[in-house]
Parts: structure tokens; C-alpha cells; sequence
């Protein structure tokens, strides 16, 4: 703010339109100050409106006795009040802004940093007994991504941990009898020659049967990793005749073929020649001699359906429940030999193929073992219509 205004003989004579902060026109003693100057000057001085700036020249006329000074005032406090106003207001609106976003970085670093908690907390509650621990994802970001890898991993391991587990457990439940059995025999030997043979050959049967207990628990336990099936193109109506020409070998059993489907498909045909095997060799325990045993393949719009059928002992629903559990022996199998353990092979075969495996039977009628798979065809083979 600006006032401009001129002392003739140094009163007060004229200044410019508009009321100043201070007046100082009427400042005797500012006046006096400058009342005494012939050369022109300048400086500072403090006023109710605070600091001014001023300039004071000195003017005459020739001819003219009177004299004459012109003075300029600037109130720089004035004028400087809105810059400073300006600057309080931008010093306030970065605090602000600061603190805005330092809150907003805490917020989104703590939703960023909330899964990697999760998964470090999930790390921190697994034991060596407790697998069960898992991440809720959600998103599709790549912190989402890292928890679902992180539970596909406990996945892993828990199955791999279960299956440990279980192999020992089953090894040490069917493997302790047989032990006991060699022990007791071995112990009780008598020194004749035909106490040794038949000591001997005991031992040797239960030797036999630890070793097919201990090769059926570990296939059961390779059925839990990745490369337990390896798919490759079967013909499935050469699967079938191979498997009934071996299957032959079981027994003097009249075998058939219900249906024979053609056409190639994507499958381990070793592993479903194994299960089809293993309900035969059922099959044939159950099935007198005189009796028939029958073996089908069908090609569904989606699936590939197996079948081994007999007409022996059947099973009631009762001993249907659970069959393909291990160790699960129906009401007429303690007399054969086994763990109890095949159909809980079969069932990890046809599981590992993304299929299933379901059982039919009538008791004294007979059963009918199923098996259905996802048919996936070879690449550039077209399906059949199964009309």
C-alpha cells in the first residue's frame, strides 16, 4: 500500500485520494524530520500499521520564495500481509498434504503388506503335526497371487505329510503281525528236518506276504505325486483284449466280453491295465470256476466307462460301505490271501485320472466294478458319437 503526499514550507499541502494505514501527513514529528532536508532522502520508520518505507525530495521554483518537498510512502507491512497470508495458508495446505499422504501411504502399505502378514503368521502356526493353515485370497493382484502359491504349497505338503504318516502307520499296523508271526516260529524251531521245512516254509509265506504288503503300501504312496500317471494315446479296445488275455491266467473261469468300444484316448494304459487286473483277480477269488466273469468298455460323450463283472458271492450293502478303504476285506475274504489293499489301489489309479470308481452287487448274485473316466482325446482326433 502506497500514499503519496507534499508539504509547501513544510505544513501539510496536498496528497493523493485514499485513506492510508497511518496518516502520517499529520505526524509532526515525521514532518519535522523532513522539514529540515534540502537534499533528497529516504529511509524507514515504524507506524501504528508497521514498518513504512519512505522518500522525501526536496523541490523549488525559481522566483518563487516558497519550498516545497514531495514524499513517498510505501507500508510495506501492509503489503506484504497478504504474501505472508499466502504463505501460511500453503505452509498449512502442505502440512496437510504431508500428513494426507503419509496417512494414505500407511493405509495402502498396510493393505499391500496384510497378505505378506498373513503369510508369515501361517508360517509361524504350522508345526510339524499341523498343516492345516491356510490364506483367504482375495484380489487377483500379485500379493494374492503369492498367497494362493503359498497355500498350493502347504497343499502340498500336507498331502505328502498325510501320505508319510499314513505309510507308517499302515506299515507298522499290517507289518507287526507277520514279524511277530517269523519271530515266534523262528524261536520255536525244533531241530528234526521236518520241523525246519515247515517252520520254513512258514516263514517264507509270511515273508512273501510283508513284501506285497510293503510294494502295495508304497504304489499307494507314490499315488499321491505328480508323476504317478503318465498319459499317453491307448487304444482302448487293444487295452481291454490285452487285459483279458492276462486276466485268463487267473483262473478256469468262463470269460467274456460284454462291449467292446474303439478308439483312442488319452490315459496311462499300464495303471488302468493294473486296475482292471486287480478287480479281476477280485473277481476270480469270488467267482467259482464254473462261474463267468465279464469284462466292457463304453464310450460316453464325456467319459470312458470300464467295467469287470462276476457271478460269484455278491456283497451285501453293508460290506459295500467303505470297500475301497484300505485294509477294508469284505465278509468272505479272510481266507484269501492280501491286505485288503487292492481296491484301495484301483481307487487311487482311477482317482489320479480325475475318474471314479463305484461298485454293484447283490448278495449271492454277484458284483459289477466300475470305472469312469474323463475321455480326453489325443490332439487332431476327433470324437466319436457315441449314438
Amino acid at each position: 500500500m502506497e500514499a503519496q503526499f507534499s508539504l509547501l514550507d513544510g505544513a501539510p499541502h496536498r496528497r493523493t485520494q485514499g485513506d492510508p494505514p497511518v496518516r502520517l501527513d499529520l505526524d509532526t514529528d515525521f514532518l519535522a524530520q523532513l522539514a529540515d532536508q534540502t537534499n533528497p532522502t529516504h529511509g524507514t520508520l515504524n507506524t501504528a500499521a508497521g514498518e513504512a518505507a519512505y522518500a522525501a525530495i526536496p523541490v523549488s521554483v525559481v522566483g518563487d520564495p516558497h519550498s516545497g518537498t514531495l514524499v513517498y510512502i510505501q507500508f510495506r507491512s501492509a503489503l506484504s500481509a497478504p504474501l505472508y497470508s499466502s504463505l501460511g495458508i500453503f505452509a498449512i495446505a502442505s502440512v496437510l498434504a504431508v500428513v494426507g499422504a503419509a496417512l494414505a501411504a500407511w493405509f495402502i502399505a498396510g493393505r499391500v503388506l496384510f497378505p505378506v502378514r498373513l503369510v508369515r503368521e501361517a508360517a509361524e502356526s504350522i508345526t510339524e503335526t499341523d498343516l492345516r493353515g491356510r490364506i483367504e485370497v482375495v484380489g487377483r493382484d500379485d500379493v494374492a497371487a503369492l498367497a494362493s502359491t503359498f497355500n498350493r504349497m502347504l497343499d502340498r505338503l500336507e498331502t505328502a505329510f498325510t501320505t508319510q504318516q499314513q505309510f507308517v502307520d499302515d506299515a507298522g499296523h499290517e507289518l507287526r503281525t507277520p514279524i511277530t508271526v517269523v519271530r515266534g516260529q523262528l524261536e520255536m524251531m525244533g531241530d528234526s528236518p521236518e520241523e525246519r521245512n515247515e517252520t520254513i516254509a512258514l516263514v517264507m509265506d509270511e515273508l512273501d506276504r510283508m513284501s506285497r504288503i510293503v510294494n502295495d503300501l508304497l504304489l499307494l504312496a507314490k499315488a499321491e505325486q505328480p508323476d504317478f500317471i503318465v498319459r499317453d494315446e491307448v487304444e482302448v479296445m487293444d487295452l481291454l483284449v490285452d487285459t483279458l488275455a492276462k486276466a485268463r491266467m487267473l483262473g478256469p473261469h468262463h470269460w467274456v466280453i460284454d462291449e467292446l468300444a474303439e478308439g483312442p484316448v488319452l490315459a496311462d494304459g499300464q495303471r488302468i491295465t493294473q486296475a482292471l487286473m486287480q478287480l479281476a483277480t477280485n473277481a476270480a477269488a469270488h467267482t467259482p470256476a464254473d462261474g463267468t466273469i465279464g469284462m466292457g468298455s463304453r464310450m460316453l460323450a464325456d467319459s470312458l466307462v470300464l467295467w469287470v463283472r462276476d457271478t460269484g458271492s455278491g456283497m451285501s450293502e453293508s460290506e459295500q460301505d467303505g470297500i475301497f478303504e484300505r485294509f477294508r476285506r469284505g465278509a468272505g475274504a479272510p481266507h484269501l490271501p492280501g491286505a485288503g489293499l487292492g481296491l484301495s489301489i484301483v481307487n487311487s489309479i482311477v482317482d489320479a485320472h480325475g475318474g471314479k470308481v463305484r461298485v454293484q452287487s447283490v448278495k449271492g448274485a454277484g458284483s459289477t466294478f466300475e470305472i469312469s473316466l474323463p475321455l480326453l482325446r489325443p490332439e487332431g482326433i476327433a470324437e466319436l458319437d457315441p449314438s
